[in-house]
């Protein structure tokens, strides 16, 4: 079988540039990967502002555009997305509500409800009621708010999902893509309990395979961290590689 391609969905107000690493080790096992473009943090492109404006909407598109174009320009190719964080969750309404792709591998993802934090979540709460108070007086979210300068229809989005812990695009049924969870051991954005929440209440458990990276299995200068797991991806290539094989052994 042809090796895939990975299309990687980034973290909120992460530019695609940050995925060199990640990029790079793919590339180091004969696969090929693509970060895709940020709204609003790519270097020469506008910031949101109160006339620069996207949404959840507008990132679950530009996954599909890039599916589809894969698809188009190497048909026989195997198109892998793979979500970090808010790209997790652009990618699950991707796969919910567009042609799926062949795996959806998930980093860093969970349900942002404020109930599944500690401390009651109250500082979640808090965020997601200050969001769409900014806003509606600025038009966009801006420092030193978390993600900002953020964009007025996907920040209030986000913080309606922390509020109610429903998600921003119709979800009609489970994802039955093959599916990797990749855990971070002590991701304090995205917490064991989100996690679950995620994979329980998202995707079907037939095609499911959640893996915890922990600590100990991070390389020397390495990081389970939600951001810096980037980094040093190695565990996490390898381990999508593994899936991979599992799921799609070659004949």
């Amino acid at each position: 079988m042809t090796s895939p391609l990975i299309l990687i969905a980034a973290a909120m107000a992460v530019p695609s540039g940050f995925y060199r690493p990640l990029v790079a080790e793919f590339e180091e096992r004969g696969w090929e990967a693509r970060a895709l473009p940020t709204h609003g943090f790519e270097r020469g492109e506008p910031i949101a502002s109160r006339d620069h404006d996207w949404s959840y909407a507008d990132g679950i598109d530009q996954i599909a555009d890039a599916v589809g174009k894969a698809r188009a320009d190497q048909p026989e190719r195997p198109v892998i997305v793979l979500g970090h964080s808010l790209g997790a969750q652009l990618c699950l309404g991707h796969e919910l509500n567009h042609p799926p792709s062949d795996g959806f591998v998930s980093v860093g993802a969970g349900v942002p409800h404020f109930r599944h934090y500690p401390y009651g979540g109250a500082p979640l709460l808090v965020l997601s009621l200050a969001v769409p108070v900014v806003t509606r007086i600025l038009g966009y979210v801006p420092k030193p708010f978390f993600g900002a300068p953020g964009a007025r229809t996907l920040m209030t989005e986000w913080a309606r999902f922390m509020r109610t812990g429903r998600p921003p695009f119709p979800v009609p049924g489970k994802v039955t893509t093959p599916s990797l969870v990749v855990q971070l051991q002590g991701d304090a954005l995205a917490v064991s309990t989100a996690n679950k929440a995620f994979v329980a209440r998202f995707l079907d458990p037939d095609v499911t395979t959640r893996w915890v990276y922990t600590r100990a299995a991070a390389p020397e200068g390495g990081s389970t961290d939600h951001l810096h797991w980037v980094k040093t991806p190695g565990p996490v290539v390898d381990q999508v590689v593994s899936w991979w094989a599992t799921a799609h052994p070659h004949p």
